[in-house]
């Protein structure tokens, strides 16, 4: 018999949450007999996390977004896995590149994905119809948004056709994924060091296209210094074409303002790649073997397991949970279809209006944050909102200054 200590379970102000994932714990003891979970909540919090490794308080097996393993598998801060995963069922169809965010420099694994979202273009179809525009063929450039939100923007009435963040570190999250889309980087290692890299040809063109659809086209409406609440809302009055968003808006609009699935469609990112993300687990590199073992499967048999998919989503769907988005997908090939065609017989929400993030989403590479991304996203936001109150802003000037900034801030990532 070998415990284990988990972490991920939902907080009690999730009842209905957290009595799922209690009744998984014993589905999953009932069929491994030789393992018990000792669940708890929360999850890495990089605040806390090296005094809860060196006092022994770590969980066996603990939970991190995509941003962490890195740096964690630098610091020597989570064990190798990579002798037991062969033992693992369906490891092969996970999607190599989410595989990869658990991959240290020396080739070696430490981790396993369970979670992702990429972000996309969210739309309101019927906006789309009113100006002219087709909702099946949405924008896949920088060009076509700004052609389209100047229409969508033209039907007036206090309609917007582009909005995006631009304070509380969202509007740097956002011009991340606006450079990434630009063909450039945030943040590169040079010699073993990180510089800031948005100075550049992508920086420029992101900030210039902010820019016209803001003072040029007044495509982005007067109202600026918006955080995702107040764009949520614009989209949920019906007064917004298009922003920047991943999947899972999709339901947050349609439960929060009492509107239609049908009524909104899903393109991925303009240009060559998108900010995404997700979670996974890693394992504390005091862990023996058998815990290591016991912990590989609990993850693969919970968040890694496409034989339990059609049960899941039976229980989802009747719990009113949107079946058929397009994320997460964790899995390729075989797998993935699978899960597809289970998704498909289930879905309670129109995938066509999808199918243009799924179509186009191979050919968009997914970027994960940069280092000390919550400190760079401050100082990009100073960025993003010059350029949408000012309409003089000075692009280069800004770039400059933000960079030297940025640079301070990467010097410190060990």
């Amino acid at each position: 018999m070998v415990t284990i200590s988990v972490n991920g379970m939902p907080a009690k102000t999730q009842p209905v949450d957290r009595e799922d994932f209690e009744e998984l714990v014993k589905e999953f003891e009932a069929s491994h007999p030789k393992i018990r979970i000792d669940a708890r909540e929360g999850q890495m919090d990089p605040k806390t996390f090296a005094a809860k490794l060196a006092g022994g308080q770590l969980e066996d097996v603990y939970y991190v977004y995509f941003t962490d393993p890195a740096g964690l598998i630098q610091r020597h801060q989570a064990a190798d896995i990579t002798p037991y995963l062969k033992d693992v069922p369906y490891l092969q169809d996970v999607r190599p590149a989410l595989q990869d965010v658990f991959k240290g420099a020396d080739g070696r694994i430490y981790g396993l994905p369970t979670g992702n979202y990429s972000l996309g273009l969210l739309y309101n179809r019927d906006l789309f119809k009113k100006a002219g525009l087709d909702p099946d063929q949405p924008p896949a450039t920088w060009d076509e948004v700004r052609t389209a939100a100047k229409k969508i923007s033209g039907l007036g009435d206090g309609t917007v056709g582009y909005a995006d963040y631009s304070k509380n570190n969202q509007g740097g999250w956002h011009l991340t994924s606006w450079i990434y889309s630009m063909g450039g980087e945030v943040a590169a290692k040079k010699d073993g060091r990180w510089k800031a890299a948005f100075n550049s040809d992508a920086g420029r063109d992101a900030l210039q296209a902010l820019h016209d659809m803001r003072w040029t086209d007044n495509s982005m409406g007067t109202r600026q210094l918006l955080e995702i609440g107040d764009v949520q809302k614009m989209m949920g009055a019906g007064k917004l074409g298009m922003y920047m968003a991943g999947p899972d808006n999709i339901p947050t609009v349609v439960k929060q303002f009492e509107r239609e699935y049908d009524e909104y469609g899903l393109a991925a990112l303009p240009g060559t790649a998108t900010l995404g993300g997700g979670d996974g687990f890693m394992f504390n590199p005091k862990a023996s073997p058998e815990k290591i073992k016991a912990g590989l499967q609990w993850i693969q048999w919970k968040y890694l397991n496409p034989d339990r998919e059609e049960e899941n989503v039976k229980k989802f769907s009747k719990l009113g949970v949107p079946i058929g988005l397009p994320q997460p997908n964790l899995f390729a090939g075989e797998a993935q279809a699978k899960n597809d065609a289970i998704h498909a017989t289930y879905a309670n929400v129109p995938q066509r209006n999808y199918q243009p993030f799924v179509d186009r989403s191979p050919d968009v590479a997914v970027k994960v944050e940069p280092p000390n991304a919550q400190q760079l996203y401050t100082v990009l936001d100073g960025v993003m909102q010059s350029v949408l109150t000012k309409k003089d802003a000075d692009l280069d000037q800004l770039l400059a200054d933000a960079e030297k900034k940025a640079d301070a801030i990467l010097a410190t990532v060990r």
